[in-house]
């Protein structure tokens, strides 16, 4: 019922700057807690940031807070993730992901049910 579609991944230098979008089917898009994720290669899957239903709280890790930015267009069913001042370790399949059951910021990977296929970035020195 709910399908998510990753695009604007791409190879960087480092310092520049990327903006990811994830565009969403479903009704239900506008009250579900929203999240990114990334892998990095041979390495598990992290969290990267979170927003909540209204877009009144979001979440980041701290190896991305303050360079990244996550924000949702409701009417256009999409999520963005701005990501500035990119760093080689940035480099990761990245991955937008949506909870059915959750309003809330959450972290954890367990918390979400729907899964885009990913989109790569790659930031070089």
């Amino acid at each position: 019922q709910v399908q998510l579609v990753e695009s604007g991944g791409g190879s960087v230098q480092a310092g520049g700057s990327l903006r990811l979008s994830c565009a969403a089917s479903g009704r239900t898009f506008s009250s579900n807690t929203m999240g990114w994720f990334r892998q990095a290669p041979g390495k598990e899957r992290e969290f990267v940031a979170t927003i909540n239903w209204s877009s009144s709280g979001t979440y980041y890790s701290d190896s991305v807070k303050g360079r990244f930015t996550i924000s949702r267009e409701n009417a256009k069913n999409t999520v963005y993730l701005q990501m500035n001042s990119l760093k080689p370790e940035d480099t990761a399949v990245y991955y937008c992901a949506a909870s059915s059951f959750l309003r809330q910021t959450s972290t954890t990977e367990g918390a979400y049910n729907y899964w885009g296929q990913g989109t790569q970035v790659t930031v070089s020195s």
